[in-house]
């Protein structure tokens, strides 16, 4: 198992944690690209985590579990897009509930927090409707994050007015508008806009 944490104390933490127990092989630095389990430690979900959520997913050899301070409104499926099946929080990350995470990870098995589970079982059902009626919106067309930057698209800011409103870097406000466009086959900002507002998204 990797250990791959936001910052060095956070990753010490855990390794003391899971050194004891003989279920847990952990490898150096230097290996970690071979490691059956990668564990991510991070306080909460940005572009950089995600990132390495990605890489990682790419990576045959091994499978994500994540430990993680908190969740925000669309994270979950953002982290589960990333290839993460199995979620603890650290508010509840002692031993025996790390050592779990981590054989579920290995084994491929899903763990999530009760609320979590049943936030995640909302969003299939939604696409399961979508699927049944194919006229009918999905109830996940876009997160939260998506729709407030159309909607400031929509009041006519550029890239870098919404950067500044959203706190977002301008980077990423290309980045969400494009997985938008692209993810629901549009044209362009002008053409998500008006596909937002038909569908009462915005």
């Amino acid at each position: 198992m990797a250990v791959y944490a936001a910052d060095p104390v956070l990753r010490v933490g855990v390794v003391q944690q899971l050194r004891p127990r003989p279920e847990i092989d952990l490898v150096d630095a230097d290996d970690a690209g071979s490691a059956r389990v990668s564990l991510v430690v991070v306080d909460h979900v940005d572009d950089d985590v995600a990132a390495l959520l990605s890489r990682l997913r790419h990576n045959s050899a091994t499978r994500t579990g994540l430990v993680i301070g908190t969740l925000g409104a669309g994270g979950l499926q953002r982290v589960v897009e990333c290839g993460v099946t199995a979620v603890l929080r650290r508010a509840e990350a002692d031993q025996d509930q790390l050592l779990r995470l981590v054989l579920a990870t290995g084994n491929g098995e899903g763990m999530l927090p009760g609320d979590l589970l049943g936030d995640l079982l909302h969003h299939v059902g939604g696409l399961r409707r979508s699927a049944l009626d194919p006229g009918a919106l999905p109830l996940s067309t876009l997160t939260t994050r998506e729709a407030d930057m159309l909607r400031l698209v929509s009041e006519g800011m550029d890239t870098a007015e919404i950067a500044r409103k959203t706190s977002y870097s301008e980077r990423t406000v290309k980045n969400v508008l494009h997985e938008v466009i692209t993810r629901l086959q549009l044209r362009n900002r002008a053409h998500a806009v008006g596909y937002a507002l038909r569908n009462g998204l915005i």
